[in-house]
């Protein structure tokens, strides 16, 4: 080994030495690198002092090239592609994924309905998160005869289950577009067959508008849409649209509520920002966005005057940047608002626009197509005090299964689900579904007194009654509270009827 360090020969040393096993690994994992030079390495050069030889220049790059090495590797698609739905069809699904049955060999996502899985046989493992097909269906139905009926559109929100597959579908139910939070949900609406993008969110550095920008400019075929809230926000916004030679990008100006999360304050600095918008070549402002969904509190009375000012406030800043001319060239105007909280009051205060040319109010619901067991489910039942449901409400189609391992005192449960395994941003999970292997043919409704009213990691903790007959080695079917913190613990959901058979596997890309 003296020698190797004295000639700086290390191919000399013995193959069977340790240094000569390393070598040979580390020759390997060297000849592997692809090298950005013209030349292959030269035959003499000075390992020690890590200079190249005179002769060896960097390659020139095209400037395609360049936004492809600063952008992002699916942006132009010159490297692994986008996980299109086809392709997640395809995709093979083995022990890695939890919710996976290990004892199985592994199998594709399009052959999961094929493979005869009973979740009340055992053949999945616990927790194990299922989606019900029929609520899912019931749900979709509901909302678009809802969108139909009010005149908007639909652009639901793809964060809550970022599932391609379910987007596509929501596509053919016949949604509008997909809104969006990141530049990776976009790229995952894009492949799932989206047309129109809206990001309901600012980008917040100009490394992300770049992206965004590489992003419009791969898929000139697709409307892509984002915010502003300030001119700060908006020369960030520039600056990374510029440097990826995107094309001019559709902007909405964000009106917001003091107190609360993003957007402009008030009329005056939200109408200047509108001026900024419409005054730079490479944006056009596109229409004004709102959010009210984080101050829906179910207060009938409050939730109806502070979402109806806040909707008329968003109509004044549209009719004043109409009559400015900001929206020169467009055919129409886009007034968006409506999370899953109150989407009633939106269109009911939206819906009496009247500008100098035509307005399409579109609608961001996301969590409506799961729906849940939890907070959506009080403010859908809000929405029918309010006489806007006709018809059976949206019903709880995520759930997430576990056992009970443990009854360590008469009046308390420990089952096998925790934080990792469910959200407990909102409330903790509901208890539905009661069934008992060996004994049940069905699962029968859970008390209606059985709460979850602790968790750690990977243990609930269920207040039961001393009288009740719950045993280890049950199954109890949970409700979920705020879908999109469950949606983001599972990278594979199973697609089940009403009798518990698999009908397909859904991939969620987090």
């Amino acid at each position: 080994m003296r020698d190797c360090f004295r000639t700086g020969r290390w191919g000399s040393c013995p193959p069977t030495s340790p240094t000569g096993r390393w070598w040979r690994g580390t020759r390997r994992r060297l000849t592997s690198i692809r090298v950005p030079w013209t030349a292959s390495p030269p035959k003499r050069c000075s390992w020690r002092s890590g200079r190249r030889s005179p002769s060896v220049r960097p390659r020139a790059r095209s400037p395609e090239a360049t936004a492809r090495r600063v952008h992002g590797r699916w942006a132009t698609g010159d490297n692994r592609p986008m996980p299109t739905v086809d392709l997640i069809l395809a995709e093979r699904l083995d022990p890695s994924f939890k919710g996976f049955p290990p004892e199985r060999a592994a199998f594709t996502v399009a052959e999961a309905g094929a493979q005869d899985l009973r979740l009340l046989r055992g053949d999945l493992p616990m927790p194990v998160a299922v989606l019900r097909e029929s609520a899912l269906r019931h749900n979709a139905d509901w909302l678009m005869r809802f969108v139909a009926a009010s005149g908007a559109s639909l652009s639901p929100h793809g964060k809550t289950t970022n599932a391609p597959q379910l987007f596509a579908e929501q596509l053919r139910d016949g949604a509008w577009g997909l809104t969006v939070a990141n530049v990776h949900q976009a790229r995952l609406a894009v492949e799932a067959g989206a047309r129109r993008v809206l990001m309901a969110n600012q980008l917040a550095s100009v490394g992300d508008a770049a992206r965004w920008g590489a992003l419009a400019r791969a898929h000139a075929d697709v409307r892509f849409l984002t915010l502003t809230d300030s001119p700060a926000q908006l020369a960030l916004l520039v600056e990374g649209l510029v440097r990826a030679g995107a094309p001019r990008t559709d902007v909405l100006v964000e009106l917001g509520t003091p107190g609360g999360r993003t957007g402009c304050r008030d009329a005056a600095s939200a109408i200047a920002l509108a001026r900024e918008v419409a005054a730079t070549p490479s944006l056009r402002l596109a229409g004004v966005e709102a959010f009210e969904g984080l101050n829906v509190s179910n207060d009938a009375a409050r939730d109806a005057a502070f979402v109806g000012a806040w909707m008329r406030a968003l109509l004044e800043l549209a009719a004043a940047c109409d009559r400015e001319g900001l929206f020169a060239g467009l055919d129409e105007v886009l007034l968006s608002a409506g999370g899953s909280a109150a989407y009633d009051l939106v269109v009911g205060g939206l819906g009496g626009a009247a500008l100098s040319r035509p307005v399409r109010i579109v609608l961001r619901s996301g969590c409506y197509l799961s729906h849940d067991d939890g907070m959506y489910r009080r403010h859908v039942a809000a929405i029918a005090a309010r006489g806007a449901v006709h018809g059976e409400p949206p019903r709880g189609a995520l759930e997430v299964w576990a056992a009970v391992q443990s009854r360590p005192e008469p009046d308390r449960a420990i089952v096998t689900l925790g934080r990792r395994d469910v959200g407990t941003d909102a409330d903790l999970p509901v208890p539905k579904w009661w069934f008992r292997p060996g004994r049940d043919a069905r699962p029968a409704p859970a008390p209606a007194h059985w709460a979850v009213f602790g968790h750690n990691d990977q243990h609930g903790y269920l207040r039961v009654d001393a009288e009740d007959t719950l045993e280890v080695g049950d199954w109890i079917g949970f409700g979920v509270s705020h879908p999109c913190t469950t949606f983001d613990k599972w990278r594979l959901v199973w697609g089940i009827d009403d009798d518990g058979r698999v009908t397909r596997a859904i991939r969620t890309y987090f």
